[in-house]
């Protein structure tokens, strides 16, 4: 793709005056109905260095309004990025519904550049390329339109961008060796940019290359693009917006589930065999979790189950074993109004554990396909793709380095009522229950079915379910620490 690029490409002075004005006037009307449409925009620039990426977004900005956009740029990650999943931090980057984000690099610099530079094997940037066509399809799923440029100059072009740099001691500083090192080395980089693109443009989000040499030229093709892209964009949403894309199946080693109507919940534990095992476990757990902070492992435990099961006192048992200087808890309520504006797994990412720390989510991401499916709150095709886009959600996590295990705690309909009535009837524990938690009660069948197609299709061998039989809670809050500690000595032995 980029060996064909005509790099000649030039476009007058008069006439790029006489098309830009109407271009730019129509460019801050769509940017109006972006905010009022809530449409979220992503418009990214990759390139060789030099190629004019800085002065680009200049302009592309230049006459939006600022409470509209956001610029983000992207170099090498900070300390605090590398103790964290590599698409961590471009998950922040992500803008919220109605919002603009221009990017100065982006995902894509760590399978080109960076892959070059630090001589990265082929295996290594596919799976990279792999996870980025994912978030992507995600992104572009979750409502986001995401426009991607290439700007291309040729390697003399390149030099003589570099030497005129260097004449003036205002711009010196911005010429670095590596960037010289990286002229030299063009072709290298030629090929390694024209194998991502090749790879990641799909439909969905497409590639554009841009012939710099000419900055009228290119910065007329962005411009140009940009409004024609968001006009499509715009129009698709106001009649129903743009079909998802299509849910091919993905290989997930999945792990049979047993129905929750087959699941015994009879089990129990003594008082005196309850406070011997419990301080077993939670004596090992301590072990495993500084092993787990000495290695660099972080951990993700997730629960959830039906309101009234105990979740909480379960969770409680388990914090008492760990440093709390590497823990935290996350409670997951409803969505906030900012976190309704943005992907529904935006607000999970910026939750997660940092190396050699544990984050246990009281309630999760689940609920997209519980809650907020029975409720109605997103379509059947929103909850429908979710099951793949949690699977590779916690693969991704697994796949660098993170555990994640999950929890369903499982009581009967006759124990939950008799929950719900202590609590009214006990005062310090009257603001656990709600007329919300009588509501979801009547829709007990709706959710055993919810969750049981939930365990069968996200159950996976690295990322596994776990379900606790909570009818009598010292016999689940000894099983989950139990898992706990036969994952976490099973995961730190084949690590």
């Amino acid at each position: 793709m980029l060996y064909e690029t005509n790099l000649n490409q030039k476009l007058e002075k008069e006439e790029y005056k006489e098309k830009l004005e109407p271009l730019k006037a129509k460019m801050e009307r769509l940017a109006l109905r972006v905010r009022e449409e809530k449409l979220p925009v992503i418009i990214l620039f990759e390139g060789f260095g030099a190629a004019g990426k800085g002065s680009m977004i200049s302009k592309l900005i230049d006459n939006l309004d600022p409470r509209g956009f956001s610029v983000h740029t992207i170099a090498k990650p900070t300390e605090t990025e590398l103790r964290m999943p590599p698409m961590w931090r471009y998950w922040n980057t992500i803008p919220q519904y109605g919002q603009i984000s221009v990017m100065d690099r982006s995902w894509y610099r760590d399978v080109s550049v960076d892959s070059v530079d630090d001589f990265e094997r082929t295996d290594v940037i596919e799976q990279g390329l792999e996870d980025i066509r994912c978030f992507e399809r995600q992104l572009v799923d979750g409502g986001y339109l995401l426009i991607k440029f290439f700007l291309q100059i040729s390697k003399a072009e390149q030099k003589k961008r570099f030497e005129k740099l260097e004449e003036s001691s205002f711009t010196k500083w911005r010429v670095t060796k590596e960037d010289w090192r990286h002229n030299r080395e063009y072709e290298k980089h030629l090929k390694a940019f024209d194998e991502m693109i090749e790879s990641t443009s799909v439909s969905y989000a497409p590639w554009t290359v841009v012939e710099a040499t000419d900055k009228r030229y290119a910065f007329y093709k962005v411009l140009s693009h940009v409004v024609e892209r968001l006009e499509q964009a715009l129009d698709d949403k106001q009649h129903g917006g743009v079909d998802k894309q299509p849910v091919v199946p993905k290989d997930f080693a999945l792990v049979k589930t047993p129905l929750l109507s087959e699941i015994d919940l009879k089990r129990s534990a003594e008082e005196a065999q309850y406070k011997r095992e419990l301080k077993r476990y939670q004596k090992r757990l301590g072990e495993l979790h500084s092993e787990l902070y000495l290695r660099k492992i972080p951990m993700v435990i997730a629960y959830e189950g039906w309101d009234a099961a105990g979740k909480g006192g379960n969770i409680k048992r388990v914090t008492k074993a760990l440093d709390p200087r590497g823990y935290e808890v996350v409670p997951i309520a409803a969505p906030t109004k900012i976190e309704l504006e943005h992907h529904y797994l935006w607000r999970f990412w910026g939750n997660l554990p940092k190396s050699g720390h544990i984050t246990i989510f009281d309630r999760s991401w689940y609920g997209r396909v519980m809650v907020e499916r029975i409720e109605g709150f997103c379509t059947e095709e929103d909850w429908k793709h979710a099951y793949r886009e949690i699977n590779e959600f916690e693969q991704y996590l697994y796949e660098h380095g993170m555990l994640v295990m999950k929890f369903w705690l499982h009581i009967d309909k006759d124990e939950q009522l008799k929950r719900f009535q202590k609590r009214q009837n006990t005062p310090e524990k009257r603001w656990k229950i709600t007329e919300e938690d009588f509501r979801n009660r009547e829709k007990w069948d709706q959710y055993e079915i919810a969750v049981n197609e939930m365990l069968q299709k996200t159950n996976t061998e690295n990322c596994p379910w776990f379900i606790i039989e909570s009818n009598d809670k010292r016999y689940a809050r000894l099983k989950a620490m139990k898992k706990i500690v036969e994952y976490v000595e099973h995961q730190l032995k084949i690590l």
